[in-house]
């Protein structure tokens, strides 16, 4: 059944594209709002994390996406830190860069495992 799924190939950029949108408002919701601490022991890999985690379905289900995506989510990442001052959080480039790494992760490890495991789930 999840073969079957997967092989829609306009199902799976729909799922990509709203699953990468519903991540980047949980990133600006909790890089906007005040403080209430990391998921991690470190602020850095937290930003690492949530940026390779917005374009790991695009990459996987969608890599076309990406020609536009990755540009898109590492000036989110800057749009974010030149914001933060405004809303009582400190903008880091440490941060930015974070985000930076995180996607450019995100994007090859879901272009990794597309390519390794495309075979046996047909996806678009």
């Amino acid at each position: 059944m999840l073969k079957h799924w997967l092989s829609n190939k306009h199902r799976n950029h729909q799922a990509a594209l709203l699953l990468s949108a519903l991540l980047a408002l949980g990133i600006g919701y909790f890089t906007l709002t005040p403080n209430s601490g990391t998921l991690t022991s470190s602020d850095k890999l937290d930003h690492l994390l949530g940026f390779a985690a917005l374009l790991l379905p695009p990459a996987l289900l969608y890599r076309h996406a990406l020609y536009w995506l990755l540009p898109c989510a590492i000036a989110f990442g800057g749009v974010i830190e030149i914001i933060q001052p405004y809303v009582n959080r400190n903008g880091e480039w440490g941060d930015f860069w974070a985000d930076a790494i995180g996607a450019i992760l995100g994007a090859s490890l879901g272009l990794f495992f597309r390519y390794f495991f495309g075979k046996r789930l047909p996806v678009g």
